[in-house]
């Protein structure tokens, strides 16, 4: 690119644009969408204030090496996609030879989809092994309104998607709590799979963990077959909680006496907090509201806020 003074309307065209609210996921991540607007911003007032637009040449760069980096969005390949439930997927993408991404525990990545010329980012918790290697597998829910939804029911097997990360996660390590109480509503399963895995996977790890999923009926929990391995660990518990679910008695057997009919109410929350067989630490997931509801009412059970951490 040669060196021109270009006009103002060039300028302005090339001008970074402020990050909308819906392209920032909440999530508390390093650097923000908006700590990188600001990164751009500066460059860009450096180049004008230089008219050389070729300074501006490294931010449109996209990282194509497939390592995750959490300054910049790196194109990933879908290598499956897998439709749990009327609007739940399971996205694998590959990995270059045989890395891993390398994410500790509970870590979240963020997405970046375009929709009507609307940039959307959220941040999702893949649910495969941190160290699976050759690919990563991310749980995700599609809401009829949702733009990233819109963005997501458009992917096929083959398609390049933008992720940046790792952020976040949970400072988990083996036997530092006596069990784990795990409440997550729907796709806030997806970052204790995880955890869980890890201490199933760890013969000295004898930390007890008892997972709550909250799911409308049956047939939405996810991840059944996995779901029923972990339970046949001895330190591992796991109870539904069906809120449209009519009835016990339509559901096979061998998940009715782990099964609650209504919401995660308070009074439950009590009853399993008394059942867990050593004073918990609790993990929250879920919606904003979900997160609320919960520590109210842990807090109403006696449970500390420092023996809880909301992803």
């Amino acid at each position: 690119l040669q060196t021109m003074s270009g006009n103002e309307d060039d300028w302005l065209a090339l001008k970074p644009q402020e990050p909308s609210p819906s392209q920032c996921c909440g999530s508390g991540c390093k650097p923000c969408i908006y700590d990188v607007y600001e990164k751009e911003l500066a460059q860009w007032e450096r180049a004008k204030a230089k008219k050389d637009k070729s300074l501006l040449m490294e931010k449109k760069e996209q990282s194509n090496n497939s390592e995750l980096n959490p300054d910049t969005f790196t194109a990933f390949n879908i290598s499956s996609v897998e439709q749990l439930t009327e609007d739940t997927y399971q996205y694998k993408f590959e990995l270059p030879g045989n890395s891993s991404l390398q994410l500790s525990l509970g870590q979240h990545i963020v997405l970046r989809g375009v929709v009507n010329g609307l940039e959307v980012q959220r941040a999702y918790t893949p649910i495969s092994p941190g160290n699976a290697e050759g690919y990563f597998e991310v749980l995700m829910k599609c809401y009829e309104a949702g733009l990233m939804s819109q963005y997501i029911k458009t992917w096929k097997k083959g398609d390049m998607v933008f992720w940046r990360g790792p952020f976040g996660g949970f400072p988990y390590r083996p036997n530092k709590y006596g069990e784990l109480l795990m409440l997550a509503s729907g796709t806030g399963l997806a970052p204790m799979l995880p955890i869980l895995q890890s201490i199933t996977d760890d013969e000295e790890d004898e930390t007890f963990v008892t997972l709550v999923g909250c799911f409308r009926t049956f047939d939405k929990i996810y991840l059944k077959p996995l779901l029923q391995d972990l339970a046949r660990y001895w330190n591992v518990r796991i109870f539904y909680v069906l809120s449209q679910e009519t009835s016990l008695e339509k559901l096979p057997w061998s998940y009715q006496e782990n099964t609650y009919i209504g919401r995660l109410a308070e009074d439950l929350v009590k009853m399993i907090i008394n059942s867990c067989r050593r004073k918990p630490f609790v993990l929250i997931c879920g919606s904003s509201a979900f997160n609320e509801d919960m520590n109210r009412y842990l807090k109403a059970a006696g449970i500390e806020e420092n023996s809880c951490f909301v992803f």
